[in-house]
């Protein structure tokens, strides 16, 4: 397996403008790229960089297409907290993304298979995903693939883990049933040409130290990318903490 080497940034802010310039490098020639954001507060920082450079007129995001990374089961961009809902107001309004640029889960529709087989489709069509820009869960899921997943899989709806259940709840500010979700599988993941990782807080530097320095397990999902050739971490000091250097 290749040297896994990871990138620390002082603060969630200065990581957003090291994201955003790399992120830039990686596009840099490519007309009409594919983009899949993370939805969250761990990537906030860099889409805000990035509308800030878009109306800057420093970097020019007006060609970009977007697909989405996974969705909460019985929500849409229509509900305050889902993850559509975090994009439009973090990336895709501010930026004045037009709705045939974006392709995103419904988790309100009625074929859910479908909504899987047109993201597929619409990936495909546009020849793969350039970047695709995520997170990680403190139980080591990657999008919404919980511990167990397959590496190979494909878009689908799965059962969400108690923890993502639990953690996911801080999104909303009422409780909300949270059982399933829908989602780009690992396999599709690792079909994209990059992946950034990003990771900020305390509380994430003992699951990244398993995803980075810990055995390759389907029970930590972010490790299964790690012999990925395009894959970058980007950490704050905090959720490096743990790491061996």
């Amino acid at each position: 397996m290749r040297s896994l080497r990871w990138t620390v940034g002082g603060t969630p802010e200065i990581m957003g403008l090291q994201v955003a310039d790399r992120l830039r490098q990686c596009l840099e020639g490519v007309k009409a790229p594919l983009i899949c954001p993370a939805s969250g507060t761990t990537p906030a920082p860099l889409y805000h960089e990035l509308v800030r450079r878009h109306r800057a007129g420093t970097m020019d995001l007006g060609a970009w297409n977007f697909v989405g990374l996974d969705e909460w089961i019985g929500l849409n961009g229509s509900d305050e907290g889902s993850c559509r809902w975090w994009l439009d107001k973090d990336l895709f309004r501010p930026l004045g993304v037009g709705e045939d640029r974006i392709c995103f889960f419904d988790g309100r529709a009625a074929d859910l298979a479908g909504e899987c087989a047109t993201t597929e489709r619409f990936i495909a069509e546009r020849g793969g995903m350039n970047v695709v820009i995520l997170g990680i869960g403190t139980n080591g899921h990657i999008a919404m693939n919980e511990p167990g997943t397959d590496v190979a899989a494909r878009s689908r709806v799965v059962t969400l883990h108690p923890t993502t259940q639990s953690v996911g709840q801080k999104y909303f500010t009422r409780q909300t049933v949270l059982e399933k979700g829908i989602t780009l599988g690992l396999g599709t993941i690792r079909e994209a040409r990059h992946i950034f990782l990003l990771a900020t807080g305390e509380h994430k530097a003992s699951i990244i130290q398993q995803a980075l320095e810990g055995p390759v397990s389907a029970d930590v999902p972010a490790s299964l990318l790690r012999d990925h050739p395009g894959l970058e971490v980007w950490l704050d000091e905090a959720a490096a903490g743990k790491l061996g250097g």
